[in-house]
C-alpha cells in the first residue's frame, strides 16, 4: 500500500483515512517515517466492534497479545526521536480488575520502550455510579512512550502562564507572597546556620533578587536551613538538594520565566458528555493537544492505528500537523471525514 508511504512525502497537511485492519496496513508503512502515534485501542470485552477486530478476543490474555502484534508495527515505523502515547481502559472480570494498561505497559518495557510518564487522565465523571461495593471508575492511563534516550520533545510549546513575582515600593514579593525582605529576615534570625552560611546566604539573595528586578527571573523560592518545609529526602546519598541544604544551608528554586510544565494528572472532560450531534468514543480533542505540540515536531507525521472518528486527525489538522488515521469500520471513517471537514471549516481531499 504505497499510497501511505506517498502521503508522507507529500506535501499539505489534509488528513489520510485508510479502511482496513491496522496490523496489514501498517505493515505497509516504511521503517521510520512517522513522528507520533496517538491512540486509543478498543478496550476488551467493553463493546461490539462493527465487523471483529481488536477487542473481541476470548481472554484478556489474547487480547493483549494480539495488541501487542500492532504495537510491534507502531515501533517499527516511529522514527528514532518519536514518541507513542497509548490511551488504554481498564475491565472487570469475575469482580477483580484485571490491570490490562499495566500488563500491556509492562509488556512494552521487556520490549525496549522507554516509559517517559503514566498521564491520569481525570475524566470528572460525575453522577451515581452503579457499584455499592467499590469505587467509581473516573480515571484511565494515558502511557507516554519512546524509542529512544534522545527524542524530539518540544518543552516550550506546552508551558502554562510562568510565575511571575513582581516589583512594590522597591521590593521584590514573589508570587506565593514571600519578600526578599522576609527571606533575609529569616536569614539573620536563624540559629541553624553559621555566620559564614548567613552571608552566603545574603549575598546569593541579593543576587538572586536583582536577576527578578532585570527580568532574567519570573520568581523563585528560598530554602532555608529549618526555615522551609522540604519536600525532599534528607538523604544526601539520595537528594542533591539535601547535600545542598546540608552543605551550604541553603537553596534556591527557580521558576522558568517561560512558563511551568504540565504535571501528569490532566483534567479534561470526555467528548460523551458535551452534547455532540453524533456519538464519538469518549476519546476528547484536548487529550491529544499537548502530545501532539509537544512530540511532533510542525512538519511532522501524526499516526492513529485505531483512529475511529478522526479525534487524532481533527487536532492534528488544527494544529498544522500530517496525520494517518486507520480504522477497520468504513463508517467510523465516513464519520471522520465528515468531522474534520465540518469542524475544519474546509472541504478537504480523503484518499
Amino acid at each position: 500500500m504505497c499510497i501511505v508511504s506517498d502521503y508522507v512525502s507529500s506535501a499539505g497537511r489534509f488528513p489520510l483515512f485508510v479502511q482496513g485492519n491496522s496490523l496489514e496496513v501498517l505493515r505497509s508503512v516504511s521503517d521510520g517515517s512517522i513522528d507520533c502515534c496517538i491512540t486509543s485501542p478498543p478496550y476488551w470485552n467493553k463493546r461490539q466492534y462493527a465487523g471483529g477486530g481488536i477487542g473481541l478476543e476470548p481472554s484478556p490474555r489474547e487480547y493483549i497479545d494480539r495488541l501487542f502484534e500492532v504495537i510491534r508495527e507502531v515501533k517499527r515505523v516511529l522514527k528514532p526521536s518519536g514518541a507513542f502515547w497509548l490511551n488504554i481502559g481498564d475491565t472487570y472480570q469475575n469482580k477483580s480488575l484485571l490491570g490490562i494498561p499495566w500488563r500491556v505497559a509492562l509488556m512494552m518495557i521487556d520490549d525496549g520502550w522507554i516509559l517517559r510518564n503514566d498521564v491520569i487522565w481525570n475524566k470528572h465523571k460525575g453522577g451515581m455510579t452503579p457499584n455499592k461495593d467499590r469505587f467509581g471508575s473516573v480515571s484511565e492511563d494515558f502511557f507516554f512512550f519512546v524509542k529512544s534516550e534522545k527524542y524530539y520533545f518540544d518543552a516550550d510549546a506546552i508551558r502554562s502562564k510562568p510565575r511571575q513575582a513582581r516589583v512594590k515600593d522597591g521590593l521584590v514579593v514573589s508570587a506565593t507572597g514571600v519578600s526578599g525582605i522576609r527571606y533575609k529576615r529569616q536569614i539573620e534570625l536563624s540559629t541553624s546556620l553559621s555566620d559564614e552560611e548567613r552571608r552566603n546566604a545574603l549575598a546569593a539573595l541579593d543576587g538572586v533578587l536583582a536577576k527578578v528586578k532585570g527580568g532574567e527571573l519570573s520568581d523563585f523560592r528560598m530554602i532555608i536551613r529549618n526555615e522551609q518545609r522540604t519536600t525532599h529526602s534528607d538523604s544526601t546519598k539520595l537528594s542533591g538538594r539535601a547535600k545542598e541544604l546540608a552543605e551550604k544551608g541553603f537553596y534556591f528554586l527557580f521558576y522558568n520565566p517561560k512558563g511551568s510544565m504540565p504535571g501528569d494528572v490532566w483534567d479534561i472532560v470526555p467528548e460523551d458528555t458535551q452534547h455532540r450531534k453524533k456519538h464519538f468514543a469518549p476519546y476528547p480533542e484536548e487529550l491529544c493537544v499537548i502530545p501532539i505540540k509537544s512530540t511532533c515536531p510542525c512538519d511532522g507525521v501524526v499516526l492513529d492505528p485505531f483512529s475511529g472518528t478522526g479525534t487524532t486527525m481533527k487536532v492534528a489538522y488544527d494544529l498544522g500537523r500530517k496525520s494517518i488515521g486507520i480504522d477497520l469500520s468504513g463508517e467510523y471513517i465516513e464519520l471522520a471525514k465528515q468531522r474534520v471537514c465540518r469542524e475544519s471549516g474546509n472541504c478537504l481531499r480523503f484518499q
